[in-house]
């Protein structure tokens, strides 16, 4: 298997961090996300210059030929820094139902806003009870006439409150919880009916409580057959996930680097701390999980394109293995900075939070050891 990455990949990969470090440093994303705004729209506008929003997208919908490994390249870099700007929302999840199963309209709408950073979407797929079944739905589309009407409460929409437009799954037809009846719908967010109530989320990111009642739509927002959505679904958020694991892999390579470094600076007995032979040992054990959580993570990528059990396999398998280690590399972080570890001043209590969340994004460990043993 081919582990090395293209010329322009490396190009992309140089770039991005060259961006991140010398434009998202730590403390002008702390000023950022204290701010009203939640974050900076001037990145945003300059990912879109630079062809980073449009990489994923083949050149037929309007990108620039790239996949699943360049999301995983600039998922990569995003981690490092803690970027908060929405790339998973909108460039992952709403492009990706939009590639798979978007009608050319769709396409020529919204991949171009995308692409060109006019548009931010946010994908409202939870519910305050269904846990991580993506079938497991009480909001609703009722056909009427030739569009729906949209009814339900969706919980925890990531990137909600900088969004223009919202992809939302609803049940058109079935009882809770059937595979079938499960349909993806998109929408301008100041759609009459829509309202939302936002929030600052524990990793510094923004989401919202997004309500949708009596919401009239026309049958151009339906994304693919109407009630077969929930293969759809499975397929965008598996990519999500391994971009996702993509971000925490970059965050974990810098919070053990910032741990290491911290150990070598900070004395105890007039010595430094990284000395202590169980401080080395515990930070190797770090290392270690950070090594196999890149690999699982490329591994899943690299699956994406399998038969759909196959792609399940590996991304559970990463998304299992990756939160295990960030767990043990967020935990560890903390406890060897010890008392700076858990102030807002320092870095890597920022890391330590990002680490925690990405658990229960789109399935925790429970769930996806559970759903790779269903498989196996």
């Amino acid at each position: 298997m081919d582990f090395n990455f293209t010329e322009e990949q490396g190009m992309v990969r140089d770039g991005l961090s060259r961006l991140v470090r010398e434009q998202y440093g730590f403390e002008e994303r702390r000023k950022a996300i204290a701010s009203a705004e939640g974050w900076r729209p001037e990145i945003w506008a300059q990912l879109a210059e630079l062809g980073i929003l449009g990489m994923p997208f083949s050149e037929a919908d309007g990108g620039f030929g790239g996949g699943a490994v360049d999301a995983m390249v600039i998922m990569e870099e995003f981690g490092k820094g803690l970027v908060v700007e929405p790339f998973i929302p909108t460039v992952v999840c709403a492009g990706g139902f939009l590639k798979h199963a978007g009608t050319a309209a769709q396409k020529e709408e919204h991949i171009g806003a995308i692409v060109s950073g006019s548009a931010v979407f946010a994908f409202a797929y939870a519910e305050p009870r269904g846990r991580y079944d993506y079938a497991d739905l009480e909001t609703t589309a009722k056909k009427d006439g030739a569009g729906y009407v949209l009814n339900g409460h969706k919980a925890v929409v990531i990137g909600a409150p900088w969004a223009s437009h919202l992809v939302v799954t609803a049940r058109t037809g079935g009882e809770r919880r059937d595979r079938s009846g499960v349909s993806v719908f998109v929408l301008a967010k100041d759609t009459p009916g829509v309202t939302t109530r936002d929030y600052v989320t524990v990793d510094g990111r923004r989401a919202s409580e997004v309500y949708f009642e009596n919401v009239s739509v026309g049958a151009e927002a339906l994304i693919g057959a109407e009630g077969e959505g929930l293969a759809l679904i499975e397929t965008v958020t598996d990519e999500a996930i391994a971009a996702l694991c993509a971000e925490a892999c970059g965050a974990m390579k810098v919070a053990h680097a910032m741990t290491v470094e911290y150990s070598r600076q900070r004395k105890q007995f007039g010595v430094p701390i990284g000395s202590f032979q169980v401080l080395q040992h515990r930070m190797v054990d770090m290392y270690t999980a950070y090594e196999q959580a890149v690999s699982l993570t490329y591994l899943a990528t690299l699956r994406l394109g399998s038969d759909e059990r196959t792609r399940k396999l590996a991304v559970s398998a990463a998304k299992v293995g990756v939160g295990q280690a960030a767990r043990l590399i967020g935990q560890e972080a903390v406890q060897i900075h010890g008392g700076n570890g858990v102030t807002d001043e320092y870095a890597i209590g920022h890391y330590f939070k990002r680490l925690t969340i990405f658990d229960s994004e789109f399935g925790n460990v429970d769930h996806h050891l559970k759903r790779h043993v269903a498989l196996s």
